[in-house]
């Protein structure tokens, strides 16, 4: 269908094809395979990408020669041949004549050939250093040292456009949680005493403000929040947020251990493990749909129940509503991002201490809850009728496409965290296999090994088919939203509502596409995640207040009408984009710089109240031989000969013959990485 008289802006991303300085104009190849000519013109601005500073960083220099015409030394200064662009213009169609005027071109590189920025060694670095600096500004303003009273007082999770508190002073648990994963990822990229501080004390208000322990000491569960009123504090347990409200679901459990988790992972602190550990506890005796659930009448089919009733503790009573006896993707799948990972990581190897029977036991719970997880996404969630997963189920594993907004639907961020975390696991999975073929535990070795390629399968397929039928926009990079899983509009993808796209889904398209290329070395992959990079760094940063939008248009344009312009908030929390910063700036060095600027180094503090005597400190599940311990330093001490590993592909550090600092006790060391 043509347009007789239209215009619209209209953002484009592609390739560089050819440049034609005497029609003024260039050329761009589109993944989706449209090749889109673009008029350039007197108003027409060059931007080099900036981070969310907003420092300038246009490094390109002026033609040698030009013959006096701005609109042709601008094409000579910024464009060549291959290099992938970004334009925002005027698309106009009348009477069979079609016309696009390019009026804001990005550019990725600062120099013309250079490395996009988004590749170079301090760039996430200095993206996660801002993010935190304005999350501690805006909600503790500006302290530099941190006690849980400091918290106490200045929490809140409901931050205005401006990040300023709103009119709500719920504090709720799991959004706490997400902060600390967010502060302690800082301090593991940066050393910066500032993020520690408050990851620590943020994890000490946690524990007291939102801790139940049961009548025996062996579980945990985690109160939804708590809300300031005239009267004093009010603890909230059941959930207050839409779909969960008066339940206690399990994905806010699972988040009120993300913090823990990524804390535990630099500081080695014994009480968050221990609470790690009595959550756990919670999660296999009250959500788990086992052989033991069936003596308390439960169908004992697999799986974790998405909802407990806060009365009976149970996940199959009518006031659950259709929250009754289901199961879904976080349920199931949140496991592995949210804590799994960072657990493995952390008793994997085990550390060195007194009493490692328990830890021992700890572990193998935590190894079989990952395989666990693993075989029922695998097993359960993909659908042969639909290029989607299932989200949710009944309790036999029926898919559920009645549930409220969803109904058979997809969230594509979904599709591409399996397809990120799958790979994440195969890497771990690799290693478990050598582990037990060290042992001579030769039919565990096979089974594992059979689990890793199935991980890749399904990661690969998920991966392609998100990009082949357009659910990562071919036109613009970036993914979309909600969309139907079974398209009844006659186009390859139809949209459930708009054709938006959310900051968490692309944070999931990065590092799916990050890590599959460094499983793989597709280039398909690689270029897929340079898109997706490319999008979140030009449209998602708020530069002004040094923050993230939530939401744009298809096309880049920041959405911020009522919820959506919030810089906190129930699914906003200094969380997703540190998660982001962190793991994008590992992959990248491993998998994309590898053998070039590759190496990068990680922060660790252990605290006087460690209890035990060693430190895992492998970045994140990775490939065999891919990093290697290069250098160690204790307080700013080279300590390499004494405590550099033999094996390249041990990452246990011993801390017990090392001396605490005189003024707080702890340890702080350094870990240098080289990438093969």
């Amino acid at each position: 269908m043509g347009f007789k008289n239209q215009a619209e802006t209209m953002t484009v991303a592609g390739k560089v094809t050819g440049v034609d300085q005497d029609a003024k104009s260039f050329t761009l190849q589109c993944r989706s395979g449209d090749a889109v000519t673009i008029n350039v013109g007197a108003t027409t601005y060059y931007e080099v990408m900036s981070n969310v500073d907003g420092m300038p960083r246009d490094r390109t220099e002026e033609p040698a020669q030009s013959d006096g015409d701005p609109v042709k030394a601008g094409l000579t200064r910024y464009l060549a041949e291959g290099a992938l662009v970004y334009v925002r213009g005027n698309n106009m169609e009348a009477d069979g004549k079609q016309r696009f005027d390019g009026r804001t071109v990005y550019l990725l590189q600062p120099s013309l050939g250079g490395k996009y920025g988004f590749e170079e060694t301090h760039w996430w670095i200095d993206q996660i250093s801002r993010l935190a600096d304005r999350w501690l500004d805006q909600l503790l303003s500006g302290d530099r040292e941190y006690t849980s009273e400091d918290f106490a007082r200045g929490y809140r999770t409901q931050l205005n456009a401006l990040g300023q508190a709103g009119d709500d002073t719920v504090q709720e648990c799991a959004t706490l949680s997400r902060l600390i994963y967010g502060l302690s990822s800082a301090y593991l990229m940066t050393g910066t005493d500032r993020y520690f501080d408050a990851a620590k004390a943020a994890v000490e208000f946690q524990r007291q403000a939102f801790r139940t322990l049961s009548h025996d000491g062996r579980h945990c569960f985690w109160a939804f929040g708590r809300r300031g009123t005239s009267e004093g504090e009010r603890l909230i347990v059941a959930s207050e947020f839409g779909d969960d409200y008066g339940a206690i679901p399990l994905y806010e459990q699972i988040y009120a251990l993300a913090g823990l988790a990524q804390f535990y992972r630099i500081s080695a602190d014994w009480a968050a493990l221990d609470d790690i550990r009595r959550t756990v506890r919670t999660f296999f005796d009250f959500y788990r749909d086992d052989d033991a659930a069936r003596e308390r009448g439960l169908p004992g089919l697999g799986g974790y129940f998405s909802h407990l009733d806060p009365v009976t503790r149970r996940p199959d009573v009518a006031a659950l509503g259709d929250n009754r006896s289901r199961k879904n993707w976080n349920s199931v799948g949140d496991h592995i991002p949210a804590y799994l990972v960072n657990l493995i990581l952390g008793l994997d190897p085990l550390p060195r201490r007194a009493g490692r029977d328990e830890l021992d036991a700890f572990q193998d719970e935590a190894i079989g809850l990952l395989e666990e997880t693993v075989t029922l996404i695998i097993e359960k969630f993909p659908d042969e009728g639909s290029d989607y997963v299932n989200e949710r189920f009944h309790a036999d594993w029926t898919p559920d496409h009645e549930y409220r907004w969803q109904q058979n639907r997809a969230v594509v961020g979904h599709n591409l965290k399996i397809a990120w975390n799958l790979t994440r696991c195969s890497f771990y999975l690799d290693k478990r296999e050598r582990d037990l073929l060290a042992h001579g535990d030769q039919e565990a070795a096979a089974r594992v090994k059979d689990l890793s390629g199935r991980c890749i399968e399904l990661a690969t397929r998920l991966g392609d088919r998100m990009a082949e039928i357009g659910a990562v926009d071919p036109f613009r990079g970036g993914i979309f939203d909600s969309v139907e899983r079974e398209p009844a509009n006659g186009m390859p993808i139809e949209f459930s509502w708009g054709t938006t796209k959310d900051f968490w889904q692309q944070e999931q398209a990065i590092l799916a596409y990050l890590i599959l290329y460094g499983a793989t070395k597709e280039q398909r992959y690689l270029d897929l995640a340079r898109e997706c990079a490319a999008f979140w760094n030009l449209f998602f940063l708020d530069r002004d207040h040094q923050g993230i939008f939530f939401r744009t248009t298809e096309g880049g344009q920041p959405i911020t009408q009522g919820m959506y312009g919030s810089k906190g908030g129930h699914s906003v929390s200094g969380y997703h984009a540190f998660e982001l910063n962190y793991l994008a700036h590992l992959y990248t060095r491993a998998y994309v710089d590898a053998g070039g600027t590759g190496s990068f180094s990680l922060h660790f503090k252990l605290l006087d109240s460690r209890g035990q005597e060693s430190i895992n400190v492998l970045p994140d599940f990775m490939p065999l031989n891919k990093v290697e311990i290069e250098r160690v330093f204790v307080d700013g001490v080279d300590y390499t000969d004494s405590l550099k590993p033999d094996d390249p592909n041990n990452f246990q550090i011993p801390v017990d013959d090392l001396t605490a600092s005189q003024r707080d006790g702890s340890i702080d060391l350094m870990v240098e990485f080289a990438v093969h």
